[in-house]
């Protein structure tokens, strides 16, 4: 090789690193901002939550009486507050009687308990090994056995609401609006059964050539059960003279 053909191969090498230190540099730059903005966030929740007062159900009035409302008892926005309580069904409060069966309340199929949010959870899991001659549809499954699951979710709610611990019947009361929510429920298991799936000559064809084929259906049912005492994060405010606790996006819990 010639000194020429050296420079210039040192030269490709020089730019080649070059590179390679910009996008590494990129890349942590990017994570740094992404880290900044997560605990900037964080921080702000965090003080939120020192602020927010926390009280019962039937404080909440005499909290929220500080708020102006107009003339059909409603009020704009909302203060953050920590409130605990226990789970009832809306339609109890307006009216009916804790020991009989109402409508407005959820009944898991599987173990009888009512609720008020039902989440049923059916995951069909698959299997996928190396057919003939290490021939696989997944290259996953080229060297090891892979696993797969296939899950298919439905939720039913029920307005609800949330009464003092302890103290039922009551009259004072928190309407718990799910509307727009996405964290997290702090849902009870009541059902968990895996089910296998007895294999059939399809089965051992689909496992020959290295397609996935299906070897359980595990069923799940959770529920936020009546009679479950949670504490509730969020904006509570007057809505026609009712009061009513709703999620806030800056918060990373609404139910607990």
């Amino acid at each position: 090789m010639s000194h020429q053909e050296q420079a210039f191969v040192s030269l490709l090498s020089q730019l080649a690193l070059s590179f390679d230190g910009a996008v590494l540099g990129l890349a942590l730059a990017y994570a740094a901002v992404r880290t900044l903005f997560k605990f900037t966030a964080t921080s702000a929740a965090l003080r939120k939550l020192h602020r927010a007062p926390s009280v019962s159900v039937s404080d909440l009035r005499s909290l929220l009486a500080e708020i102006p409302s107009d003339a059909d008892g409603n009020s704009d926005g909302g203060n953050i507050v920590i409130v605990r309580g226990t789970v009832d069904a809306k339609s109890t409060v307006e009216g009916g009687t804790w020991k009989t069966l109402r409508p407005g309340v959820l009944v898991s199929r599987e173990s009888g308990d009512k609720s008020v949010i039902l989440q049923r959870t059916q995951t069909c899991i698959y299997n996928e090994w190396k057919g003939l001659f290490g021939w696989t549809s997944d290259l996953r499954a080229i060297f090891a056995r892979s696993w797969r699951q296939q899950e298919s979710t439905s939720l039913r709610k029920v307005p609800f609401v949330l009464i003092d611990v302890g103290r039922w019947p009551n009259a004072e009361y928190v309407v718990v609006n799910m509307d727009g929510s996405r964290h997290p429920l702090p849902l009870s298991t009541v059902y968990h059964k895996l089910q296998p799936i007895t294999a059939s000559p399809y089965t051992f064809l689909q496992a020959l050539f290295g397609h996935e084929y299906p070897v359980g259906l595990l069923d799940e049912e959770k529920i936020l059960p009546l009679g479950k005492n949670i504490t509730a994060v969020g904006l509570c405010s007057l809505k026609n003279g009712i009061a009513e606790i709703k999620s806030c996006k800056d918060l990373p819990y609404f139910l607990e």
